[in-house]
């Protein structure tokens, strides 16, 4: 299964290139390259906002590798507990973005 999230950051040069860092540790942990797509950024009232799509084998990686984490996460839904994580995960790298599920 592949999940798209929408990232929102102020500081776009920063946390993408944190973001861009992060997921490749991500991928070394998981066995899984190329295992995601960023799209184009577009701003808006001083926001940045862009997508992130994960192949199914980055996030079945993720998934497996830290579900005793995301299973914490109180989101009813896979999707928005894996997107929860996500954002903790990226917080820890020092970036203040917002996530949301597309």
């Amino acid at each position: 299964m592949t999940i798209t999230l929408e990232i929102s950051t102020k500081n776009y040069s920063d946390d993408s290139f944190n973001i861009k860092k992060a997921l490749s540790h991500m991928e070394t942990l998981t066995g899984a390259y190329n295992g995601y797509m960023f799209s184009e950024p577009t701003e808006n009232f001083g926001w940045t906002f862009f997508k992130i799509a994960f192949k199914a084998e980055l996030h079945e990686g993720i998934a497996e590798k830290f579900a005793d984490m995301i299973s914490r996460y109180r989101s009813s839904k896979p999707e928005e507990k894996f997107a929860d994580f996500m954002k903790d995960y990226f917080a820890s790298k020092n970036c203040d973005v917002k996530i949301k599920v597309v």
